[in-house]
């Protein structure tokens, strides 16, 4: 072979740098002007009604009415299981047509504490569900809202609420110019563990109260709680209907075969830990708010010595970017050729691993009967930081945390730059998505009071009277 220094034999693609991407986002404004992300106007044809009727048709039927009733709670409840009625709204609006590895559902409550493998602690965005390869733009304006609904659902006034939301399109905006002015590993390895947490958030109570709880948040403190030891020394879980129950054996022999399969998805090192284990019970999980009406599952692995582990097990659909607001795609176009469209369990443990500086090691991913899931462990320590129990100013450190974990999620993908420059230094376009912000969270609630009605009027199939108490 003859040595051709400094190059390959063969010729390769064009590396494009982040100066000339970040260069191609300002030349777009002239295209797409950043302060016309301000105007929210509503299709004549919306219909939030009719999109959760849609999202309900693969859902588990007895359990569309629990699902309801934690939805129509209050608005930010019924904003963080409407994620699909905002995909169609936003797929009506501007987009410079660059997208990358999205969340799909970037709000205030999708943040959190959880444990790395090296067992520290850090913080991130914590649900992939409606990962996507899509308009970054929609991760912002799904932020930014959440930012104006959880405001005002804690009782700040307007302008407080509009400071922390113009707090929050900044702090993304800066936060993604200085990432994307590091090279590619410099941004792959950033991480907000913990002990940097603390320099981030001002609140030292705040975390303090966190973190005591995601200590208490593990899989043996669960077993404790939602199992009993049988005579042969194997966990069994004690039901709770309907949040938590045994499923039929046909169902159960299901999810022994789900798991089977998740096996050749995980790492040689986790397959092998796992060959130590036995699984003793398994029993259907209500989770989440959006989620709720997914096929869910716990299993309680029993280990030689007797100790449990416990993997939870949730249905992957289509994601709602893509579903309902026509995104490109449900991954990267890196993302290996034999990975199909349909593969759900697959899209959603590859974009966590993407958006994630640190990702659970027992994720993995299983079809079965038409199904997609994704499996990882149950409740390593993680924790969400309510916001309802903030001060102003606590509130708006957290939030500055949201949207530089938000930030850093974005910054993995090749076309950040673009977005950086697009965005550029000035507050053009925080004060324009928060302008959008501050009327979308108007509709969010308008569209509370209609899905009310229509619970009432028996729209759903249910009558109000027979839906459950929000749990």
């Amino acid at each position: 072979m003859t040595a051709h220094e400094g190059h390959l034999r063969f010729d390769h693609e064009a590396i494009h740098s982040a100066a000339e991407l970040y260069r191609a986002g300002k030349d777009a404004r002239s295209r797409v002007p950043r302060s016309a992300h301000g105007a929210y106007a509503p299709a004549a044809d919306r219909d939030p009604v009719a999109t959760l009727k849609r999202q309900h048709e693969h859902r588990v039927a007895e359990l569309i009415p629990l699902r309801l009733a934690r939805m129509t709670a209050d608005a930010f409840a019924f904003y963080r299981g409407s994620a699909a009625i905002q995909a169609v709204d936003l797929s009506h609006g501007p987009r410079t047509g660059v997208d990358l590895t999205i969340c799909g559902d970037a709000h205030l409550a999708n943040f959190g504490i959880y444990a790395s493998p090296e067992r520290s602690l850090v913080f991130d965005l914590n649900d992939f569900d409606e990962s996507a390869y899509g308009p970054w733009e929609w991760d912002v304006k799904r932020f930014v809202t959440s930012v104006v609904l959880a405001a005002r659902q804690r009782g700040f006034g307007e302008s407080k609420t509009r400071t922390a939301a113009l707090e929050a399109a900044a702090v993304y905006r800066t936060a993604l110019r200085q990432m994307t002015g590091l090279e590619v590993l410099e941004r792959y390895y950033l991480r907000a563990d913990v002990s940097r947490g603390r320099r981030t958030l001002s609140s030292q109570r705040v975390l303090d109260r966190a973190i005591e709880a995601a200590s208490r948040r593990t899989s043996a403190r669960v077993v404790r709680k939602i199992t009993r030891r049988a005579p042969d020394g194997a966990m069994t879980i004690v039901e709770s209907p309907p949040v938590l129950a045994h499923v039929p054996e046909a169902t159960e022999q299901n999810v022994l075969e789900i798991m089977d399969a998740y096996l050749t998805t995980v790492p040689t090192d986790i397959a092998v830990l796992l060959s130590q284990y036995v699984p003793t019970d398994a029993a259907r999980r209500v989770v989440g708010v959006g989620s709720v009406g997914t096929r869910c599952y716990i299993i309680v692995l029993t280990g030689p010595a007797g100790e449990p582990l416990v993997l939870q097990v949730k249905e992957a659909g289509e994601s709602v970017a893509v579903e309902f607001g026509g995104a490109t795609a449900g991954r990267s176009p890196v993302f290996d050729d034999h990975a199909h469209d349909d593969e759900h369990g697959h899209r959603v443990v590859g974009n966590q691993r993407v958006l994630q500086a640190v990702s659970d090691p027992f994720l993995g991913y299983a079809n079965l009967d038409g199904h997609a899931f994704y499996i990882r462990q149950f409740r390593d320590r993680n924790v969400s930081i309510d916001t309802e129990t903030l001060d102003f100013r606590p509130f708006a450190d957290y939030v500055d945390a949201c949207g530089t974990v938000l930030a850093r999620a974005h910054a993995q993908s090749p076309s950040a730059p673009f977005v950086a420059g697009y965005l550029g230094s000035g507050a053009t376009f925080d004060n324009a998505v928060v302008a959008w912000a501050l009327a979308y969270a108007d509709q969010a609630h308008a569209d509370l009071l209609t899905v009310r009605q229509a619970v009432a009027d028996g729209e759903f199939g249910i009558a109000a009277a027979d839906a459950p108490v929000p749990a």
